[in-house]
């Protein structure tokens, strides 16, 4: 077969400076807190301390002040020991100076965290760490440190990011290759055929899999995470149970238990890779324990696991993307009961709070009744949207505001 450098080389690196995480940073800078930034595998949580690092540099940091060690490098093998790691870092940072020290993927330190409060007891210290998995925040190390750390969520690409990187495309066209692709940062750097991200999405899980789920958890079945990560993405949107998730996987012939999902569903929530959404009783003024909902950290995971056949389901990949919006802009999000109705998003951050109706189409009449009667019946003043894909311009019903979807994703 004849060489064809169009089809064959890699895109051209392309970093974007993934400016709220940034900025989150910057107002972090200094202050007497651990800044603990966490996120899936593969997300950017290590290029983003590296671009921190070099905007330090670039405001007059010494090079010398800035202590980074990657601890899934091999190079770095001993300093997973933490007593290595505490002593490593004391000897490099000798003088009384300002120190900025940046730990990625600590997880690979076992009991890190007795290096961590240890180091975090000199003034001179301004410590950075990035995790995969949200069990580091857990344990002895949220005992050491309450109060005196900050996490720092992060997500793969928004719509918004993704556009940077395919600027002359339409919103209809970028939101279509959004959900055929991946919204992992390598899509800035590898073609974008399905060949070639189905493979690299498929070691990504696998070594989430085998990093940060089955070497944490005591199971190891992992055919039945497996299945079980492919119920739950089949799901997402859907009101499920633990029990519910158990009993459809017997019956498609993977035999297990209620114990047994439960403690792979928190790996699979541990690791990032599935987000679980509570259900808030709006009279009642409560959270419920049953039938929660659950959504993909990313829609090409979801595809890969799925298969194309996935993309089918446009009205829940639609609310799929709104919930992970909803988190970037640092919403604390529930899905709402009212009575016999159910609300997709209830919002909350601080004293403000939303409410969201996510649809594909109203255009049916009785579809636009059907979505807007949940939101008409909530007896307060807060802000309701309706998104859908209709490209049709904004209107007010009822006081409900009916936006185009890729609009919103895409509006600052």
């Amino acid at each position: 077969m004849e060489y064809d450098p169009k089809k064959c080389c890699m895109r051209k690196k392309v970093v974007l400076e993934r400016e709220p995480y940034l900025a989150e940073l910057d107002k972090w800078k200094d202050l007497p807190f651990i800044k603990i930034v966490t996120g899936v595998r593969r997300c950017g949580k290590s290029t983003l301390l590296k671009i921190f690092a070099q905007r330090l540099l670039k405001s007059g940091v010494r090079p010398e002040q800035i202590i980074e060690i990657n601890l899934e490098d091999l190079a770095n093998q001993r300093l997973t020991d933490y007593q290595e790691l505490h002593r490593y870092i004391l000897e490099r940072a000798s003088n009384s100076g300002e120190y900025y020290i940046f730990l990625d993927e600590i997880q690979q330190v076992e009991n890190f965290q007795k290096a961590v409060d240890s180091l975090f007891l000199h003034d001179n210290f301004d410590i950075y760490l990035t995790g995969s998995n949200s069990h580091i925040l857990s344990g002895e190390l949220a005992t050491l440190l309450t109060g005196r750390y900050v996490q720092i969520e992060m997500l793969p690409l928004s719509l918004k990011e993704f556009k940077k990187a395919f600027p002359d495309k339409s919103a209809e066209e970028l939101y279509k290759l959004y959900l055929s692709t991946t919204s992992f940062p390598f899509i800035l750097e590898v073609p974008s055929e399905s060949e070639f991200l189905d493979r690299i999405l498929d070691g990504l899980y696998n070594t989430v899999v085998v990093k940060d789920i089955l070497s944490r958890v005591q199971l190891r079945e992992p055919t039945v995470l497996t299945k079980l990560t492919r119920f739950c993405f089949d799901s997402v949107g859907n009101r499920v149970s633990v029990a519910k998730l158990a009993n459809s996987m017997t019956s498609a012939g993977t035999k297990t238990d209620n114990k047994t999902v439960e403690k792979y569903l928190r790996g699979l929530i541990d690791a990032f890779v599935l987000y679980e959404v509570d259900r808030w009783d709006l009279k009642g003024k409560e959270l419920l324990k049953s039938l929660k909902k659950y959504y993909a950290v990313d829609l090409g995971l979801r595809r890969t696991l799925l298969g194309s056949g996935s993309l089918a389901d446009v009205g829940h990949l639609l609310e799929n993307v709104v919930f992970l919006e909803l988190k970037r802009r640092g919403y604390k999000v529930f899905t709402g009961k009212l009575d016999e109705f159910e609300v997709d998003f209830v919002c909350t951050n601080g004293q403000e709070k939303i409410y969201i109706q996510v649809a594909a189409s109203v255009r049916d009449e009785e579809v636009l009744r059907r979505e807007l009667r949940p939101l008409l019946r909530i007896q307060d003043n807060f802000p309701k949207y309706l998104l859908t894909l209709d490209n049709d311009p904004k209107a007010s019903i009822d006081g409900v505001h009916k936006i185009n979807a890729l609009d919103w994703l895409l509006s600052e």
